[in-house]
């Protein structure tokens, strides 16, 4: 009985050899056999060989490397270590950093509103699934195009200004936050719509007793998120759309009269709002969660 474990154990024994193998040390490593892995390392290699080709063959047009990577260590000193504090006052400052906080307020607010009726016609597990397929199809052509061309493309009928870039953030925050309300309202338990649609409840009558209770949560969680990206998103369509704010600002001060001291000081107040926002979402989130 026993040969017949050990016969039996040996091709295994084989098949161990072939994924195991000891090093000097002694130490047992393993092997992964896979074809996956060895594509994996066969693309890190190409690109590797194609960035190394890439900076061999760019025309530098005659610039010293050495010398323009020292440029832009000075510029980065002169940016970030001496800052000029008196950016037009700091009244001024803080003016355009609450319009680019407007524009992120607004969109994300108009855009909250109508990714709320447009997640109720898009989670299956309360919709028309067909009717839920078209919208999210539609839905994810919004997110698939950049923000900023979003932007860019209203500002065509709008002209430029504050409305195209309100138009283009709420547009495409809509469309990221019904996709983010739906899969909110597809995790809750289809035990407790079946029950209220057996007992004769309307959709309406399901959405405020079920799903608005049970979801609300993660709906303020990503709409706060959204919030962030949008002021974010504010500060570069501020120059982009001619919209103002301190992205306006920040781009004036950094492409047409260049100063670099300047351009540290706003920097240094886009940081901090940032920092702020989140400090203060993530207080809310905790709170309502």
């Amino acid at each position: 009985m026993s040969g017949l474990v050990v016969a039996d154990a040996a091709p295994f024994a084989l098949d161990l050899q072939k994924y195991m193998h000891k090093n000097r040390a002694g130490k047992i490593k393993t092997a992964a056999m896979s074809k996956n892995g060895f594509a994996v390392k066969l693309t890190v290699l190409v690109l590797l060989g194609l960035t190394l080709y890439g900076f061999a063959t760019f025309d530098y047009k005659n610039i010293d490397i050495a010398e323009a990577v020292a440029g832009t260590f000075d510029n980065i000193k002169t940016m970030f270590g001496r800052p000029r504090l008196s950016y037009n006052t700091l009244a001024g400052a803080l003016k355009a950093l609450f319009v680019t906080f407007s524009l992120g307020a607004l969109s994300t607010v108009f855009g909250a509103v109508i990714a709320l009726f447009g997640a109720l016609f898009c989670a299956k597990n309360i919709a028309n699934p067909k009717a839920a397929n078209i919208i999210k199809s539609f839905v994810a052509f919004i997110r698939a195009v950049p923000t900023i061309l979003w932007v860019l493309i209203f500002t065509v009928a709008a002209g430029l200004g504050s409305v195209a870039a309100v138009i283009g953030l709420t547009f495409h925050s809509a469309g990221y936050l019904i996709k983010a309300y739906a899969e909110s309202i597809e995790e809750m338990d289809d035990g407790i719509i079946e029950a209220l649609k057996a007992s004769g409840a309307s959709f309406w009558q399901i959405v405020f007793q079920a799903v608005l209770p049970s979801s609300v949560g993660y709906m303020i969680a990503w709409t706060f998120l959204r919030f962030e990206i949008n002021f974010t998103n504010a500060v570069a369509v501020g120059a982009a759309a001619g919209a103002g704010g301190i992205g306006f600002d920040l781009y004036m001060a950094g492409s047409h009269y260049f100063d670099l001291r300047e351009l540290g000081f706003i920097t240094y107040m886009i940081v901090a709002a940032v920092i702020a926002l989140e400090m203060v979402a993530s207080k809310i989130k905790s709170r309502v969660g």
